[in-house]
């Protein structure tokens, strides 16, 4: 059973775009944007709108593995093109390629890896907003996308620009319209500021023995562990958030285990409605409604 919390309400609407799948066909380019490194940039056939809102997939795998036209990104991605979404499914630095990460992973090298990975999430898109008249995409409504790793990539991207380790002027211009995290964890949740607090969508299972729902070590590791790294989950995060009136949701699988880094893709009518009410249209944050879904 999936239990959301949010604290805004949804609204019914029929045949609109950026909620129902309006348009029949979707074409595909691939740029680069940084050497060895592209994304596949879909949006639908003879789309008249030049400024569309662009949703920046990062895939999971563990920092080691995993493609951005894996099947379930690449559906995905041509889903949300018909309802009339720009989407750039992206691929990035996998530092723990044929090295793992998990409880040996020194915890240094764990944050070593967030921080190369969200690193070339601001890459890509600042590499999007140079081209985003051309791509035909609005600057002001990139909204970032993340599953597992990927996940981790985009929260660290959005929130922690101001730790040390993550600090790169070139990108202190960069700011997203909204998160939608499929089990995913940061940092530090103290980093999420009034400056940088935006609509965030979480997808978790309480019971993910990878990526905590909460806040716990990463992977869960023993505290004399190399790989001993704790991190704030979805609940954390969204908690900080309602500290800020910032619109957010979590939809709890309480039975749900790791395996809502990829059951998630299949929520589009979910994510579409969060992005249409939370981003696109303001949506008040106080409200507090529970959804459940058998």
């Amino acid at each position: 059973m999936l239990l959301v919390l949010n604290l805004f309400g949804f609204s019914a609407l029929a045949q609109e775009r950026y909620v129902d799948e309006v348009f029949a066909d979707v074409t595909m380019q691939t740029f680069s944007y940084r050497e060895n490194l592209a994304f596949d940039f879909y949006q639908a056939k003879d789309d008249s709108i030049h400024s569309k809102p662009l949703l920046l997939l990062v895939h999971g795998g563990g920092f080691s593995g995993g493609k951005r036209d894996n099947p379930l990104e690449k559906k995905f991605s041509e889903v949300m093109a018909k309802k009339g979404f720009a989407v750039a499914s992206m691929s990035y630095r996998l530092l723990r390629k044929g090295k793992g990460f998990n409880c040996e992973t020194p915890a240094h090298e764990k944050i070593e890896t967030f921080a190369w990975a969200a690193d070339d999430v601001l890459q890509a898109t600042s590499h999007i907003l140079e081209n985003a008249a051309s791509l035909g995409v609005n600057p002001q409504k990139i909204i970032l996308v993340g599953s597992s790793a990927g996940a981790e990539a985009i929260l660290h991207a959005a929130f922690m620009q101001k730790l040390p380790a993550f600090q790169n002027p070139m990108y202190a211009h960069i700011r997203y319209a909204g998160v939608i995290s499929f089990a995913g964890a940061m940092l530090n949740v103290d980093y999420i500021s009034k400056e940088n607090a935006v609509p965030s969508l979480f997808f978790h299972g309480k019971k993910d023995n990878l990526v905590p729902y909460k806040t716990a070590s990463h992977h869960y590791c023993d505290k004399n562990a190399p790989g001993y790294l704790v991190l704030d989950g979805s609940k954390t995060i969204a908690k900080r958030l309602r500290y800020f009136e910032i619109a957010q949701t979590i939809a709890v699988d309480a039975q749900g285990n790791h395996d809502w880094a990829n059951l998630a893709f299949a929520q589009t009518n979910m994510i579409t409605s969060f992005i249409n009410t939370a981003i696109l249209n303001n949506g008040d944050p106080k409200k507090n409604i529970k959804l459940r879904r058998k």
